[in-house]
């Protein structure tokens, strides 16, 4: 398995927001380290293939900081309506409530702001809790419960007023 420059880009937000210090991914034909201390975050990678494939992974810290910005997960407003979607900040299998047994974190009609835990994805064994970064009420749901999502799907519908 090797990684492209968007997958190891995602794979530092993921870091970034995710609140943990480090991540280490080892093949037996490469090796990823990523450490975070909430500042910046630093990809150290060696990959004994082609020395040309290493340039773009160490450009990759450049782009680190910019992306740890709330530019993730930073609900776009739809051109078609009033609604704001909010979307995954990562890539992971989407769960509506904290464990099998548990109630969803929120359903549609319900009142959200700020903070508030609206899911979690959970990517690598790791599970990140998504929270509002607006205020409103959730009019739709866009995805099933242990569905996987990618990078900036679409996940819930807020009708912010």
């Amino acid at each position: 398995m090797s990684m492209d420059i968007k997958q190891i880009q995602d794979l530092i937000k993921f870091v970034s927001k995710s609140g943990v210090n480090e991540v280490s991914i080892e093949e037996k034909d490469f090796k990823i380290t990523i450490k975070t201390n909430q500042e910046p975050t630093y990809v150290t990678a060696s990959v004994p293939a082609v020395a040309p494939v290493a340039a773009p992974v160490a450009a990759a810290p450049a782009a680190a900081p910019a992306a740890a910005a709330p530019v993730a997960a930073a609900p776009v407003a739809d051109d078609e309506s009033k609604y704001i979607t909010v979307k995954s900040p990562i890539i992971g299998t989407f769960y509506r409530s904290p464990g099998p047994d548990k109630g969803s974190f929120v359903n549609v009609g319900d009142e959200i702001a700020p903070g508030k835990v609206l899911c979690i994805v959970e990517a690598m064994k790791l599970f990140n809790e998504i929270e509002s970064e607006v205020s409103g009420k959730i009019v739709k749901i866009l995805v099933n419960d242990a569905q996987p999502v990618e990078y900036d799907q679409p996940l819930f519908l807020v009708d912010p007023s």
